[in-house]
């Protein structure tokens, strides 16, 4: 399931909670004789932000239950500046360690070279030179984005649609890309506002749901009627304003979700507005990298799941998608055989 490539530039989203160990945390998980021993850190976010950070709590409750690990888990605090502290702290107890986000590059590499004898694995993060005990997980986010892209086309009444970046950054910039070229496959007059909540080194864009829902609220009164966030936590605003419009117009307006099918988490009250969501399956990366360290064959550097690999999809919960799922398909079939390429800069 996973692809190897070249080295990328990748940068990640994150959000922002306290966590404790993976028992306290929400997982009930405990195994008495467990096969790996294994950490995982959150960054600024953590637990509860119904996208990136549960997608990689889900994938190491997943190992618990059936690779019969244990875990243990926390996350930074509010400014970032405990990162190294707590892949240290980690370090002490387990055989893996891995950190949910771009911001652990540098304190991973200091950690890692540290404690050779210790594996470590970022999401979404690249680090120059890393040390061989460090594998990079990335994943190719404009395809997904691309199909919801064509999602988004298709659904689309008004001619107008919308993106919304958390923090706007080279990644995400890969989700806006991606997205903006599926819309264009469909038909390229359609309309497309794009607005990012910060810029660096602000990144409470990614855990602001009252901006995300201002700004999701401004593009539908402008005319959106479906509109797609990479903006973690914001994104639960934008589900909210997708359902405030439609109320109050006697409408229906869409969201798009991101990395996790949103539309199971972010509660039946909004559910009906989310349209789809791209898939980024981080729960797959934390979950084939600790089977790799289970099955004694981990390897450092970097990896990229993506359409082919099954790492990236679109979701169809709801069933809002189902008379289009032909033409969505048919964009996957397309990025796969390499009939399409999809563009990863606007």
């Amino acid at each position: 399931m996973i692809k190897s490539k070249g080295i990328l530039a990748i940068l990640a989203v994150l959000a922002l909670v306290a966590a404790a160990c993976g028992g306290a945390a929400g997982a009930d998980c405990t195994n008495d004789e467990p096969t790996a021993e294994v950490g995982l850190v959150f960054d600024i976010g953590g637990r509860g932000d119904q996208s990136f950070n549960d997608s990689a709590a889900a994938g190491i409750e997943r190992a618990c239950e059936d690779l019969e690990i244990n875990f243990d888990e926390a996350a930074a605090n509010s400014d970032g500046s405990n990162r190294e502290e707590l892949l240290a702290l980690q370090s002490e107890d387990h055989e893996l360690v891995i950190g949910a986000g771009f911001l652990f590059d540098v304190p991973m590499a200091a950690v890692a070279a540290a404690n050779p004898d210790t594996n470590y694995a970022i999401v979404d993060g690249f680090i120059a030179d890393a040390p061989a005990n460090v594998a990079m997980l990335g994943f190719a986010e404009h395809e997904g984005s691309y199909i919801v892209g064509v999602a988004a086309a298709l659904k689309s009444t008004s001619g107008h649609v919308g993106f919304i970046g958390g923090v706007q950054i080279p990644l995400i910039e890969k989700f806006e890309a991606g997205f903006a070229a599926g819309v264009a496959s469909v038909d390229p007059s359609i309309t497309i506002d794009v607005q990012y909540l910060t810029v660096p080194p602000d990144f409470a864009g990614f855990n602001d749901p009252a901006a995300g829902k201002v700004v999701g609220q401004a593009m539908y009164e402008g005319g959106a009627d479906v509109v797609y966030h990479a903006a973690g936590g914001s994104g639960g605003g934008l589900f909210q304003a997708a359902k405030e419009y439609s109320v109050a117009n006697d409408t229906h307006v869409w969201a798009i979700g991101v990395d996790s099918d949103q539309w199971l988490t972010a509660g039946p009250d909004v559910a009906d507005y989310i349209l789809t969501s791209m898939l980024k399956k981080v729960d797959v990366a934390v979950y084939e990298t600790i089977a790799s360290q289970v099955a004694g064959e981990f390897a450092g550097g970097f990896s990229t799941f993506d359409v082919a690999s099954g790492g990236i999809d679109y979701s169809t919960s709801g069933g809002f998608v189902d008379d289009i799922s032909d033409d969505l398909d048919a964009a996957k079939e397309g990025i796969v055989d390499g009939s399409i390429v999809v563009p990863d800069t606007p």
